[in-house]
Protein backbone atom coordinates (compact mmCIF):
# COMPACT_ATOMS: atom_id res chain seq x y z
CA UNK A 1 0.00 0.00 0.00
CA UNK A 2 1.08 3.52 -0.83
CA UNK A 3 0.90 5.63 1.85
CA UNK A 4 1.43 9.55 3.02
CA UNK A 5 2.45 10.12 6.38
CA UNK A 6 2.25 13.67 7.58
CA UNK A 7 3.25 14.30 11.35
CA UNK A 8 5.10 17.20 12.46
CA UNK A 9 6.94 15.62 15.57
CA UNK A 10 10.20 14.07 13.90
CA UNK A 11 9.90 11.71 16.68
CA UNK A 12 6.95 10.08 15.99
CA UNK A 13 7.33 10.18 12.37
CA UNK A 14 10.46 7.95 12.37
CA UNK A 15 8.84 5.60 13.79
CA UNK A 16 5.60 5.29 12.06
CA UNK A 17 7.87 5.47 9.18
CA UNK A 18 10.09 2.40 10.25
CA UNK A 19 7.01 0.82 11.33
CA UNK A 20 4.87 0.70 8.36
CA UNK A 21 8.06 -0.11 5.95
CA UNK A 22 8.75 -2.86 7.80
CA UNK A 23 5.24 -4.42 7.61
CA UNK A 24 5.27 -3.73 3.93
CA UNK A 25 3.77 0.20 3.02
CA UNK A 26 5.55 2.14 0.87
CA UNK A 27 5.70 5.70 3.05
CA UNK A 28 6.71 9.38 1.85
CA UNK A 29 6.47 11.34 4.94
CA UNK A 30 5.63 15.01 5.03
CA UNK A 31 5.76 17.61 8.26
CA UNK A 32 3.85 20.06 7.33
CA UNK A 33 0.39 20.80 5.62
CA UNK A 34 2.30 22.98 2.49
CA UNK A 35 4.62 19.61 2.10
CA UNK A 36 1.55 17.23 1.97
CA UNK A 37 0.06 18.60 -0.55
CA UNK A 38 2.83 19.00 -3.00
CA UNK A 39 3.44 15.22 -2.42
CA UNK A 40 -0.24 14.88 -2.93
CA UNK A 41 -0.54 16.73 -6.30
CA UNK A 42 2.43 15.16 -7.74
CA UNK A 43 2.14 11.10 -6.51
CA UNK A 44 -1.00 9.04 -6.18
CA UNK A 45 -1.49 7.62 -2.49
CA UNK A 46 -3.41 4.36 -1.34
CA UNK A 47 -4.07 6.37 2.35
CA UNK A 48 -3.02 9.36 4.00
CA UNK A 49 -2.34 9.32 7.68
CA UNK A 50 -2.88 12.86 8.48
CA UNK A 51 -2.08 15.11 12.09
CA UNK A 52 -4.68 17.80 12.67
CA UNK A 53 -1.66 20.38 14.13
CA UNK A 54 0.38 21.14 10.99
CA UNK A 55 2.51 24.26 10.92
CA UNK A 56 1.71 26.37 7.47
CA UNK A 57 -1.58 24.35 6.41
CA UNK A 58 -2.86 22.69 9.14
CA UNK A 59 -4.76 19.08 8.47
CA UNK A 60 -8.02 20.54 7.65
CA UNK A 61 -6.36 22.90 5.38
CA UNK A 62 -5.00 19.62 3.64
CA UNK A 63 -8.29 17.75 3.45
CA UNK A 64 -10.34 20.85 2.03
CA UNK A 65 -7.24 20.72 -1.11
CA UNK A 66 -8.19 16.59 -1.69
CA UNK A 67 -9.71 15.81 -4.88
CA UNK A 68 -13.29 14.62 -4.54
CA UNK A 69 -14.29 10.73 -6.43
CA UNK A 70 -12.27 7.87 -7.08
CA UNK A 71 -8.81 9.91 -7.00
CA UNK A 72 -9.35 11.03 -3.92
CA UNK A 73 -6.91 8.72 -1.22
CA UNK A 74 -8.55 7.27 2.07
CA UNK A 75 -7.47 9.31 5.20
CA UNK A 76 -6.92 8.34 8.73
CA UNK A 77 -6.92 11.37 11.23
CA UNK A 78 -4.29 10.83 14.04
CA UNK A 79 -4.85 13.64 16.32
CA UNK A 80 -4.01 14.50 20.29
CA UNK A 81 -7.55 16.07 19.89
CA UNK A 82 -9.81 13.95 21.66
CA UNK A 83 -13.13 15.39 22.07
CA UNK A 84 -16.09 14.79 20.03
CA UNK A 85 -16.34 17.83 18.12
CA UNK A 86 -12.78 17.31 17.09
CA UNK A 87 -13.89 13.92 15.48
CA UNK A 88 -17.28 15.12 14.14
CA UNK A 89 -15.59 18.56 12.20
CA UNK A 90 -12.59 15.95 10.96
CA UNK A 91 -15.09 13.71 9.37
CA UNK A 92 -17.41 15.66 7.80
CA UNK A 93 -14.25 17.98 6.39
CA UNK A 94 -13.62 14.32 4.16
CA UNK A 95 -11.86 12.27 6.82
CA UNK A 96 -12.51 8.55 6.84
CA UNK A 97 -10.96 7.52 10.37
CA UNK A 98 -10.16 9.22 13.28
CA UNK A 99 -7.28 8.00 15.46
CA UNK A 100 -6.50 9.61 18.94
CA UNK A 101 -3.21 10.06 20.32
CA UNK A 102 -1.52 7.89 21.75
CA UNK A 103 -2.34 5.12 20.32
CA UNK A 104 -0.75 1.30 19.72
CA UNK A 105 0.36 0.48 16.18
CA UNK A 106 -1.46 -2.51 15.88
CA UNK A 107 -4.90 -0.35 15.96
CA UNK A 108 -3.76 2.12 13.49
CA UNK A 109 -2.31 -1.23 10.96
CA UNK A 110 -5.75 -2.72 11.77
CA UNK A 111 -7.57 0.53 10.56
CA UNK A 112 -5.19 0.86 7.31
CA UNK A 113 -6.30 -2.21 6.51
CA UNK A 114 -10.18 -1.42 6.94
CA UNK A 115 -9.49 1.56 4.61
CA UNK A 116 -8.07 -0.20 2.16
CA UNK A 117 -10.98 -2.63 2.15
CA UNK A 118 -13.38 -0.23 1.39
CA UNK A 119 -14.68 -0.42 -2.32
CA UNK A 120 -13.62 2.94 -4.12
CA UNK A 121 -14.46 4.32 -7.88
CA UNK A 122 -11.55 2.12 -10.61
CA UNK A 123 -8.74 4.25 -10.82
CA UNK A 124 -4.94 3.66 -12.40
CA UNK A 125 -2.46 3.21 -10.07
CA UNK A 126 -0.03 1.50 -12.31
CA UNK A 127 3.52 2.65 -12.41
CA UNK A 128 5.13 2.95 -16.27
CA UNK A 129 8.13 3.97 -18.14
CA UNK A 130 10.18 2.74 -20.76
CA UNK A 131 8.11 -0.24 -21.08
CA UNK A 132 8.19 -0.68 -17.50
CA UNK A 133 4.85 -1.62 -15.69
CA UNK A 134 4.29 -1.60 -12.16
CA UNK A 135 0.74 -2.85 -10.29
CA UNK A 136 1.69 -1.66 -6.52
CA UNK A 137 -1.83 -3.38 -5.37
CA UNK A 138 -0.84 -7.01 -7.14
CA UNK A 139 3.38 -6.00 -6.39
CA UNK A 140 3.73 -7.38 -9.88
CA UNK A 141 6.15 -6.06 -12.58
CA UNK A 142 6.42 -6.53 -16.55
CA UNK A 143 8.34 -5.46 -19.09
CA UNK A 144 6.94 -5.22 -22.71
CA UNK A 145 4.21 -7.13 -21.09
CA UNK A 146 6.86 -10.27 -20.08
CA UNK A 147 6.63 -10.77 -16.43
CA UNK A 148 9.42 -9.87 -14.01
CA UNK A 149 10.11 -11.94 -11.38
CA UNK A 150 11.26 -9.91 -8.52
CA UNK A 151 11.66 -9.87 -4.53
CA UNK A 152 9.70 -7.95 -2.15
CA UNK A 153 12.73 -5.62 -1.75
CA UNK A 154 13.41 -5.29 -5.26
CA UNK A 155 10.01 -4.76 -6.36
CA UNK A 156 9.94 -2.12 -3.14
CA UNK A 157 13.25 -0.33 -4.81
CA UNK A 158 11.83 -0.25 -8.21
CA UNK A 159 8.39 1.21 -7.12
CA UNK A 160 9.81 3.84 -5.19
CA UNK A 161 11.73 4.85 -7.92
CA UNK A 162 9.97 4.94 -10.49
CA UNK A 163 7.32 7.01 -8.28
CA UNK A 164 10.08 9.68 -7.85
CA UNK A 165 11.69 9.82 -11.14
CA UNK A 166 14.58 12.20 -11.38
CA UNK A 167 15.22 11.92 -8.07
CA UNK A 168 18.77 10.65 -7.02
CA UNK A 169 18.02 8.44 -3.62
CA UNK A 170 21.36 7.95 -1.79
CA UNK A 171 21.79 4.66 -0.04
CA UNK A 172 21.22 5.92 3.42
CA UNK A 173 17.51 6.52 2.39
CA UNK A 174 17.04 3.33 0.75
CA UNK A 175 18.08 1.55 3.59
CA UNK A 176 15.52 3.62 5.51
CA UNK A 177 12.25 3.00 2.91
CA UNK A 178 13.25 -0.40 1.62
CA UNK A 179 15.19 -1.90 4.76
CA UNK A 180 12.78 -0.33 7.70
CA UNK A 181 14.22 -1.60 11.28
CA UNK A 182 16.42 -4.20 9.70
CA UNK A 183 18.95 -3.79 11.65
CA UNK A 184 21.23 -5.99 9.48
CA UNK A 185 21.25 -4.16 6.52
CA UNK A 186 24.04 -2.13 5.33
CA UNK A 187 25.26 0.20 2.27
CA UNK A 188 26.64 -3.07 0.94
CA UNK A 189 22.97 -4.55 0.80
CA UNK A 190 21.37 -2.09 -1.18
CA UNK A 191 24.87 -2.41 -3.69
CA UNK A 192 23.78 -6.37 -3.58
CA UNK A 193 19.69 -5.22 -4.02
CA UNK A 194 20.75 -2.88 -6.88
CA UNK A 195 22.78 -5.72 -8.96
CA UNK A 196 20.10 -7.80 -8.22
CA UNK A 197 17.59 -5.82 -9.73
CA UNK A 198 19.70 -4.24 -12.30
CA UNK A 199 20.07 -8.11 -13.81
CA UNK A 200 16.69 -8.61 -13.36
CA UNK A 201 15.92 -6.21 -15.63
CA UNK A 202 18.39 -6.55 -17.88
CA UNK A 203 17.51 -10.24 -18.46
CA UNK A 204 14.18 -9.29 -19.82
CA UNK A 205 15.72 -7.04 -22.11
CA UNK A 206 15.82 -3.56 -20.16
CA UNK A 207 19.22 -2.69 -19.24
CA UNK A 208 20.31 0.83 -18.04
CA UNK A 209 16.58 2.07 -16.47
CA UNK A 210 18.52 2.80 -13.52
CA UNK A 211 21.06 4.75 -13.37
CA UNK A 212 24.13 5.52 -10.34
CA UNK A 213 25.20 9.09 -9.86
CA UNK A 214 28.70 8.33 -8.37
CA UNK A 215 28.89 9.29 -4.69
CA UNK A 216 25.23 10.57 -5.36
CA UNK A 217 23.17 7.47 -5.30
CA UNK A 218 20.39 6.04 -7.36
CA UNK A 219 17.92 6.87 -9.93
CA UNK A 220 15.47 6.70 -13.02
CA UNK A 221 15.84 9.72 -15.18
Amino acid sequence: MNLLLVEDSERLQRTLALGLRAVGFTVDVAGDGVEANGFLAAFGYDCVVLDLGLPRLDGFGVLRTLPAGGARPRVLVLSARDQVSDRVAALNAGADDYLVKPFAFDELLARLHALARRPVEARCDALEHAGVRLDPRSRSAWWNGTALRLAPREFALLEVLMRHRGRVFPRTEILERIAGSDSEASDRGVEVLVFGLRRKLAEAGCANLIENRRGAGYLIP
